[in-house]
């Protein structure tokens, strides 16, 4: 399915999921949960329907033999799930309108917690019923059964993760400032995965939200699988909000990963034993909040190994006269770095006022930068987050750094604008930031084998494309000169173009061997030289100016 495919799928489905807003008087936040579950139920349907065939053969291969298991088993050891009748997507799709559709999804999503645990107390169940608390809402249940339907059978679980996703940040829009906090933009996270790039260990949240980071991640790992890596990976979250708390598991469960998510207040409970325990840490904590009791985090470890954030005069008072840090920011970024093991990283989302924030917090900024635990900092365009349009800073920490510098990217005019409000990084923008601090610690290869993808992507488009070129001119030509009979655009220099560039590819694939970096790396600064001078050239001609020779 291309980008293009996905995006109109996506827009179907939520102008689908949004008539419950115009056609009942629920909120986002009543209806967003049951949504997500029928989502979720469509998935795990599909990904089941995959191994469907197979999980029947070994049943009914060991059947009556000594080695005989429960079919459920081997459902669970082949795709993680195991779906009785009753929790089939079509079943309940073609149940009789005189069933009760509610009784019937919340018998679906019993099923399927009975037979994985540790989705228990997570899947919507009596939700259900709220949507059909009028008669005139009766019809809603079956209608989106009817609309998610048309997510393809074969769909990758990577497709219907961003499917998962993009509801999440289209109720985070619709439900405002506090709905939104628990979305963080994909674009975001897929950078900020990028940089710390988590494989082969743990992956911590604090402030998991519907547990986006993790899924990212996960997608890396993925990539990385595909090449060749190791990827042994689990997932710790912790987040306030009970509802938050199960979107992150069920998402987590829609991309198959391990994990273990509880709800906790972070600032005052501490239910993974963080401290020192995690491989990597990925987060979006609340900004600029100000009510944390200081006496309950004042002698944490977690929180005062680098400097508790105090007021500078007299103490504010809060939560019935209890004295408050001044801000809550640097508690969590104390967190991080004591999260991460001896080589450990981090990646965090933090306000911009933190950056330069003075006195308790400008002392532990000095401290950690002392430690050598800030590896860089990222500064964000505006407009990137669903519910507040001020720009934020990406923190970076790396334990096991390999010099005493620090990395600065302002990434603050690097955006694709995708409405009037809002922004995010394409695919080739990720990649391009990313690979500046994978240079930073030396990785050339990564360079060159970038650099590479991009001249194979568009020479392929180039060699797909030059057949066409030619008839391409002749409609032109001919339509002006029936029209007009003047300005008739001489196409002979385009088309001689076309050929000495495929020519000077041809002659770069000769060369280049991505696994000789310099080798590599020469190649493709002559075909870059090679290339140069016909951009300029169309440049030139377009802004009327006399074409350079070549």
């Amino acid at each position: 399915m291309t980008s293009e495919q996905l995006k109109k799928l996506e827009a179907t489905l939520w102008q689908t999921a949004d008539t419950l807003r115009g056609n009942s008087d629920l909120k986002p936040s009543q209806y967003s949960t049951p949504v997500l579950g029928l989502i979720f139920l469509k998935f795990a349907d599909n990904k089941y329907s995959q191994y469907e065939k197979e999980i029947i053969a070994e049943y009914n291969k060991l059947k009556g033999s000594r080695r005989e298991r429960p079919i459920d088993e081997i459902a669970i050891d082949k795709c993680g799930f195991y779906l009785p009748a009753e929790a089939r997507y079509e079943y309940l799709l073609n149940l009789p309108e005189k069933i009760d559709i509610a009784q019937a999804l919340k018998r679906a999503m019993q099923l399927i917690e009975q037979y994985k645990p540790e989705l228990k107390d997570t899947l919507p169940q009596d939700e259900y019923f709220l949507l059909i608390r009028k008669p005139e809402y009766r019809t809603i249940p079956k209608q989106l059964l009817k609309n998610f339907a048309d997510i393809p059978k074969d769909a990758a679980g990577d497709m219907l993760g961003k499917i998962y996703e993009y509801f999440l940040g289209k109720f985070a829009m619709a439900e405002g400032q506090q709905g939104g906090t628990f979305f963080t933009p994909q674009s975001v996270v897929k950078l900020m995965v990028e940089v710390i790039e988590p494989h082969n260990g743990t992956v911590f949240d604090p402030a998991c939200g519907s547990g986006g980071m993790f899924v990212q991640s996960a997608q890396f790992v993925e990539k990385r699988k595909t090449a060749g890596g190791d990827v042994s990976f689990f997932v710790y979250g912790q987040e306030k909000t009970l509802d938050y708390v199960k979107l992150a598991k069920m998402n987590i469960a829609i991309n198959g990963l391990r994990g273990d998510i509880r709800q906790a207040n972070t600032y005052y409970e501490d239910l993974h034993g963080s401290f020192e325990k995690f491989d990597y840490v990925l987060a979006n904590p609340p900004f600029n909040v100000d009510d944390v009791n200081l006496a309950k985090v004042e002698a944490d470890r977690r929180f005062n190994t680098y400097g508790i954030p105090r007021n500078k005069t007299k103490a504010k008072t809060k939560d019935k006269g209890a004295v408050t840090v001044p801000n809550a920011n640097y508690l969590w970024i104390n967190l991080f770095a004591t999260s991460l093991k001896k080589k450990g990283r981090a990646a965090l989302v933090m306000a911009n006022s933190a950056s330069d924030a003075r006195h308790s917090e400008a002392d532990i900024r000095k401290t950690l930068i002392e430690k050598n635990l800030i590896y860089a900092m990222l500064t964000l365009p505006s407009n990137m987050f669903y519910t507040v349009t001020l720009p934020a800073t990406l923190w970076f920490f790396d334990k096991d750094k390999q010099d005493n510098k620090i990395l600065f990217i302002d990434t603050r005019n690097v955006f694709t604008q995708i409405d009037r409000a809002h922004r995010e990084f394409t695919e080739e923008q990720i990649q391009d930031i990313a690979i500046i601090s994978r240079l930073h610690r030396g990785n050339r290869q990564a360079f060159v084998e970038l650099a590479d993808g991009y001249y194979n992507k568009g020479f392929a488009r180039l060699t797909e494309n030059r057949p066409n070129l030619d008839a391409v001119s002749k409609k032109v030509i001919s339509f002006l000169k029936e029209n007009n009979g003047k300005d008739i655009p001489d196409f002979a220099p385009v088309l001689k173009d076309a050929d000495k560039l495929l020519k000077a590819y041809q002659e770069y694939q000769k060369h280049v061997d991505v696994a000789l970096i310099d080798k590599a790396n020469t190649a493709q600064r002559k075909l870059s030289e090679t290339i140069a001078p016909f951009f300029a050239s169309r440049t030139t001609q377009r802004s009327g100016q006399k074409s350079p020779a070549y």
